[in-house]
């Protein structure tokens, strides 16, 4: 019976992949959308009831398939394994991804390819249900490629526009660095463990099995960090999430809420075991997201495009789940990611629902007042935006905290960056509410005429995410903490904060510094009514943070301009010198062959000749030389 429902599980997304590749014309636009969104919903109701049962009986669920490679002792089975982290992230994957797949059957309905749309969702939700339920490191990174793969073809859907054709080769190049690192963790691990099973691995961890090399674990740590980096947006490797904006406004919320960008959050909290013998790479980790944090969030208070805000939102809100990661709260991180999923879908798709209203407007310069007409948008927009800001008694309220406070426990200057960093997402947060829903219209008349609610298919998700996003913070509350109940098994010997005067001080700053972010976007935007300049009369620090600091430039010219004057240097003098010597001996020999061939004219005499002359040759050498 658990095989069957695995394999369930796993191939329903599969099957709606290759229905809506073959079938999908004949089932039309809206039939290829419901075969798609049912082929995840059954995912989901599979996870449902497998979460039930490990929440009550405690036991995981871990399913040999087949033995895969087998090298001497080296052995990797393709073994399921349905855990309590697994089963968390499969829930919200399955779940919230259902309801992006709803909401994409009337947001890309007008769309002549949306069958080969619901394959590539499908094919997506597969790969990271691949990720998340393998038992070892390969089956993981069969997923990781895969929704890399995904990513590409969803960013690139809109392929008849080079600029997005660019952002998905961008989003694809990126992430193989990153995966390169990841490779090499994985390659060093084999090496000194002998094994890739995540069991297995943590019992010879447990019993002191190959950790006395601990630069080459160390090693191998960094590696999987880099890895993560590419997947999860951080500093260096973050510039390809903001660009991935060019995909349809549901693979934006498919990405950056429930699947993609939490996949290396998923693969550090799966081997926390491992990082715990690293602390000089946990404490690279805090420091690395703690910078992302703060500069994500830096470029984030100037975006004019709607959906950029939220892009640079999600690489910020993920600076913040590798800063927990690094202070060693990984229970923390995980319940960041499960309320961030929630309020993240609703702002992206809120956002797919404004642009759908004034067709295919991003320019937050170009909107206004859409709260009267849009009611169920904004209110629903408006609740994930609490959300996010951490504003009490929303989720992201009790999930941010708890990051700040581990921060401030471990390191109070990443505390205070952290700190920094939430105060400029709720300033910039509201900046986008109050351009977009408040103020006087600023588009066209023929927009202003034809704007409405957008319909049920898109409001439905919404507001089930909204909900979410308002009480999802109970799945933890401080007294109760049944998320860490739960993953106690998996994160034994990390107790969670408990409630005292320090607690209650951080949180009181923690609000008080997102009411000051939310009063600064207030008397700015509505007071004195602002509106962005145009983006060629900016200057000074706005510039700089409207370039995204110039990182691109700065890849463009240290990296990509000299790989193209080396290419050009290969292209022009070796590979025409090597030409050149091969065409050489081809000329050569066709030089010969034209002299030669010229001996070849049909005259009998001078063949008999050329015979005598060889044979008495022949005699000369065999009786007087030899």
């Amino acid at each position: 019976m658990e095989t069957s429902l695995v394999l369930l599980l796993l191939l329903a997304p599969f099957v709606g992949f290759l229905s809506n590749v073959f079938l999908g014309k004949q089932f039309g636009r809206t039939g290829s959308g419901v075969l798609g969104t049912l082929a995840v919903v059954i995912s989901f109701i599979v996870t449902v009831i497998f979460f039930m049962q490990v929440n009550t009986t405690g036991e995981v669920v871990k399913l040999p398939l087949f033995d895969w490679i087998a090298l001497g002792k080296f052995s990797i089975g393709f073994d399921i394994l349905l855990d309590q982290l697994s089963l968390l992230w499969l829930l919200f994957v399955t779940g919230i991804g259902s309801l992006i797949h709803m909401y994409s059957i009337s947001y890309m309905h007008d769309d002549e390819n949306a069958h080969k749309f619901f394959s590539y969702l499908n094919l997506f939700v597969f790969f990271m249900i691949t990720l998340v339920v393998g038992s070892n490191l390969l089956i993981m990174f069969i997923g990781w490629e895969g929704v890399g793969l995904c990513s590409y073809l969803l960013i690139g859907f809109w392929y008849k526009n080079q600029d997005y054709n660019d952002a998905a080769k961008k989003a694809f190049i990126m992430n193989r660095i990153g995966d390169l690192g990841f490779l090499i963790g994985i390659f060093i691990i084999g090496y000194l463990f002998n094994t890739l099973d995540f069991v297995t691995l943590k019992q010879a961890i447990l019993a002191g099995k190959g950790t006395t090399d601990l630069a080459l674990l160390g090693t191998a740590a960094l590696c999987l960090f880099i890895g993560a980096s590419g997947k999860s947006a951080q500093i260096p490797l973050y510039t390809w999430l903001p660009d991935a904006m060019a995909g349809p406004t549901p693979v934006s919320a498919l990405i950056h809420a429930a699947t993609m960008v939490t996949a290396g959050i998923f693969m550090i909290t799966r081997l926390n075991f491992l990082f715990e013998l690293t602390p000089d790479v946990k404490t690279i980790i805090a420091v690395i997201g703690a910078i992302t944090a703060l500069a994500a969030a830096a470029i984030g208070l100037v975006q004019n495009d709607i959906k950029k805000v939220l892009a640079y939102s999600t690489v910020s809100q993920l600076g913040l789940m590798f800063l927990a990661i690094g202070m060693g709260a990984y229970q923390v991180a995980v319940f960041h990611v499960i309320t961030h999923a929630f309020f993240k879908a609703c702002l992206f798709l809120g956002s797919g629902s404004v642009i759908h209203a004034l067709h295919g407007e991003q320019d937050m310069r170009n909107m206004g007042g859409l709260r009267k007409a849009m009611p169920i948008t904004f209110i629903t927009m408006l609740i994930s935006t609490l959300a996010i800001s951490g504003i009490f008694p929303f989720a992201g309220f009790w999930s941010k905290d708890e990051i700040l406070m581990s921060a401030f426990h471990g390191n109070v200057v990443l505390w205070v960056i952290g700190s920094i960093a939430s105060i400029m997402t709720a300033f910039y947060m509201f900046r986008l509410m109050f351009l977009t829903f408040f103020g006087e219209f600023r588009g066209t008349e023929e927009q202003k005429h034809h704007l409405h609610e957008s319909p049920a298919l898109i409001t439905v998700p919404l507001i089930v995410l909204a909900i979410l996003a308002a009480i999802g913070g109970a799945i933890n509350l401080p007294g109760s903490n049944w998320l860490n109940h739960y993953l106690a098994p998996l994160f034994q010997g990390h107790e969670a904060h408990h409630l005292d005067n320090t607690a209650y001080m951080l949180m009181g700053i923690a609000t008080v510094g997102a009411l000051i972010g939310i009063g600064i976007a207030y008397s700015m935007y509505i007071s004195k009514k602002q509106v962005p300049e145009a983006d060629d009369q900016v200057q000074g620090l706005h510039k700089v943070l409207a370039n995204k600091f110039y990182l691109d430039e700065m890849y463009m010219a240290v990296i990509v301009k000299p790989i193209y004057a080396l290419s050009k240097f290969f292209r022009d003098y070796i590979e025409k010198g090597i030409s050149n010597i091969v065409f050489g001996f081809g000329t050569v020999a066709d030089s010969l062959a034209l002299q030669g061939k010229k001996l070849q004219n049909g005259n009998i005499g001078f063949y008999l000749f050329a015979f005598v002359f060889g044979l008495c040759s022949i005699v000369y050498y065999l009786f007087f030389v030899r």
